[in-house]
């Protein structure tokens, strides 16, 4: 897999979410490449192009973040802060994915900047049409804003 051709990044720590998220997402054909970390510092290494993520580039960020809160090292709350914080990274969807039944954390996920905020169902069949759905959503439906390098070279063009 090309580091820098990822579609989605899908951060969790739980092995079997990963499998049901992985094969909900394969079977439908919704990812080209899914790159998973398993806690909160690995994720922030990839999108940020650090640690043992040095070789890839800003150029290519995920199409989507889906990102579980309960995380080991660093927590889902705050890498989704540092995300939404940088102008570099502060378009990529992310969808927040968690067991969590708080409200406070719907409420702080929201607050920053949280595109969507999806329990995760217990049940196989609907964790599994929840995760096509999703990704039918954000991949397929959803039109992403326009990079601003993007923009700036196509008002130049005009």
């Amino acid at each position: 897999m090309n580091p820098n051709e990822v579609d989605i990044l899908l951060v969790d720590d739980s092995q079997d979410d990963i499998d049901l998220t992985l094969h909900a997402l394969r079977a439908e054909n919704l990812a080209n490449s899914i790159f998973v970390a398993r806690d909160g510092e690995e994720a922030l290494d990839f999108l940020f192009c650090s640690g043992p993520h040095t070789q890839r580039s800003f150029d290519r960020p995920p199409k989507l973040v889906l990102l579980d809160l309960k995380l080991p090292k660093v927590d889902g709350m705050q890498v989704l802060k540092r995300v939404k914080s940088d102008a570099r990274t502060k378009i990529i969807p992310v969808v927040l994915m968690t067991s969590s039944k708080e409200e406070q954390d719907l409420v702080i996920g929201y607050n920053l900047g949280a595109n969507s905020y999806i329990q995760k169902p217990v049940d196989f069949d609907e964790f599994r049409k929840a995760v096509k759905l999703l990704g039918l959503y954000w991949l397929v439906v959803n039109l992403p804003p326009v990079a601003t390098g993007k923009l700036k070279a196509a008002k130049q063009g005009q």
